[in-house]
């Protein structure tokens, strides 16, 4: 949320900002709305001064006696009061629709955002790895979890319907060790790790920037007003909701969680394997900051940085972009995507998403800091997937398969898992 005192001053940014990101909304409208409401709110508090002061001088007429002038005033009284009522209608119906726009407003976008219109505009900053050229036919991670039993889609979408799947064997114990390898590298990084609620009121929502424009791609839980989260930064950011936080150094917070998303819009889209899918797991970093543009843009560095080091550790080859207007969020200042490749795909994939906010979010969840002249003042939050999988799967089985059929396990991953270097068909273990 922005303050309707600097949208004022800076409407062209403001509906800029809007048009790019493809949110509906005028903001001459929302000034004028402003303006009606204002207006509106100044008159019915002089409308209930002057009633008041009618009320005082009844009742000091009845005291002196004066009751046929205080007859008088009296309907004077209920005129007001008639008159008020319709004003407070008013002003609730401009309201309403002054609050509906607000939540519209987009933040702004950090100057060297690019504009474009779609990913296709992400402009890519740099590459780490090398693509693997393989010599055999290449298996894709359907493939290779079928010959392995990692991966069962069919039981899965027989349970669960489209987009669902079952991880089975040594595909669990990948999926539960790229987790624990994230969560352990952020530990050393001073993240205080948090187990959260992952069913949330409509507000947690509404105040992190999930809400309105992201609404169908979110579970509802119909008649409780609680939603499935499709990212425990929804949690980790509404913890510290209407509170007063000390961010002399920066607040570190991470969560392991599952995370749900509807995939609304996304039909036909990525639809063969685990690439887009309804229930997933990511271990999420979350940073609070003092309200410093220079702070916060070393805190994005940091938390990429933090992505990065976890493919470096995976052994996978990525590049990372700068999102560009068209393929932001409303909520979001500044992005960077980091893409895995995907052999399967003859692309980079998204695997990785790190965003800084601003005083965005913090605005609208309320959570305040002092800054040094003990103002208070609204934090900077950021956020990062440090890992979602079972999408980070597809590079790792596709990446590291080998010529025999078996597929090499990064060695950070080893401990993981039990300090197998392979995971081999059962004939190749027999033969070994």
């Amino acid at each position: 949320m922005l303050e309707m005192k600097w949208i004022r001053a800076h409407a062209d940014e403001v509906q800029a900002a809007a048009d790019g990101k493809k949110i509906n909304i005028n903001i001459q409208e929302l000034l004028e709305r402003d303006e009606e409401r204002r207006a509106l709110l100044q008159e019915t508090e002089e409308g209930r001064r002057v009633r008041n002061a009618l009320s005082a001088d009844i009742g000091r007429m009845m005291q002196a006696g004066q009751r046929e002038q205080a007859e008088g005033l009296r309907s004077e009284v209920k005129q007001r009061n008639e008159q008020l009522e319709q004003l407070k209608a008013k002003l609730e119906a401009i309201q309403e629709e002054f609050a509906r726009m607000q939540w519209l407003v987009p933040n702004v976008v950090s100057p060297d955002t690019p504009v474009g219109t779609s990913d296709a505009d992400n402009v890519e900053l740099r590459r780490v790895g090398e693509i693997p050229a393989f010599e055999y036919r290449m298996k894709d991670h359907v493939e290779l979890g079928e010959m392995h039993d990692l991966i069962d889609i069919a039981r899965g979408v027989k349970i669960g319907g489209t987009r669902s799947y079952v991880l089975k064997g040594a595909g669990l114990l990948l999926h539960r060790a790229v987790q624990q390898l994230a969560l352990d590298l952020l530990l050393k990084q001073g993240f205080t790790p948090l187990e959260v609620p992952l069913m949330v009121r409509e507000d947690a929502l509404l105040n992190t920037g999930f809400f309105p424009t992201g609404r169908d791609q979110v579970y509802e839980l119909t008649g409780e007003n609680k939603w499935l989260v499709g990212t425990s930064e929804v949690p980790l950011v509404s913890y510290y909701a209407d509170e007063v936080v000390d961010v002399e150094q920066p607040i570190k917070l991470a969560a392991v969680s599952t995370c749900f998303r509807s995939e609304v819009g996304s039909g036909g889209r990525d639809v063969r394997g685990l690439y887009r899918v309804h229930q997933f797991a990511k271990v999420e970093q979350v940073i609070l900051c003092a309200p410093d543009a220079a702070e916060s843009e070393r805190m994005l560095q940091e938390i990429t940085g933090h992505a990065e080091q976890l493919l470096q550790l995976l052994e996978l080859p990525y590049r990372v972009v700068a999102v560009c207007t068209g393929d932001m969020g409303q909520k979001t200042y500044k992005q960077y995507d980091i893409e895995t490749w995907m052999p399967s795909r003859e692309a980079y994939g998204e695997t990785h998403s790190s965003s800084n906010l601003h005083d965005f979010q913090a605005r609208r969840s309320n959570i305040r800091c002092r800054d040094a002249e003990g103002k208070l003042v609204y934090c900077h939050t950021l956020n990062n997937t440090a890992v979602a999988s079972p999408r980070i799967l597809i590079p790792l089985l596709e990446n590291h398969q080998q010529a025999d059929g078996s597929i090499r396990i990064p060695a950070a991953l080893q401990p993981y898992m039990g300090g197998a270097e392979f995971i081999t068909l059962p004939h190749l273990a027999e033969e070994e």
